[in-house]
């Protein structure tokens, strides 16, 4: 993916690790053109204010409460089976079956159940591993927002 021009990118080039590796004698990892795409950093100024488009919830998904759901796709592959973006809820209960699913607390508070399975408590900077067809139910206590990646 080539970052949007109007994000920041950072990139570190493999010249300093094939340089250390020749010294030691060991040998230089494979060149970006070798293992595909170079990975990149994108800072996006804001991200934990950003504007969220709204994602209303199926009315049956609400236990309690009135949670509203909002996000927004920075990325998605061109097959559209992997999405990359910010999603958020307010506080609320709601049930959900999940995709295969990993990410990251930026802000607030959140108990996920998962049917038969684990109770996961996350706050900020938790990672969560979600998958698919965990059935889950949601119990908000603060407004959450994480930065996620999909696979469906």
């Amino acid at each position: 993916m080539t970052p949007p021009s109007d994000l920041d990118a950072k990139t570190t080039g493999s010249e300093p690790a094939a340089a250390a590796a020749a010294a030691s004698g060991a040998a230089a990892s494979p060149s970006a053109d070798d293992a595909g795409p170079a990975s990149f950093v994108v800072n996006i100024p804001g991200i934990a204010d950003a504007d969220l488009e709204p994602e209303p919830l199926d009315p049956s998904q609400i236990v309690s409460g009135e949670p509203e759901v909002t996000g927004k796709v920075l990325w998605e592959s061109p097959d559209g089976r992997q999405l990359r973006g910010i999603w958020q809820i307010t506080p609320g209960v709601v049930t959900d079956t999940e995709a295969n699913e990993l990410f990251v607390v930026v802000s607030g508070r959140a108990t996920i159940e998962v049917e038969g399975g684990s109770v996961l408590e996350v706050g900020p900077g938790d990672a969560c591993v979600l998958r698919e067809g965990d059935r889950t139910r949601w119990t908000v206590h603060e407004t959450l927002r994480k930065a996620y990646h999909i696979s469906l």
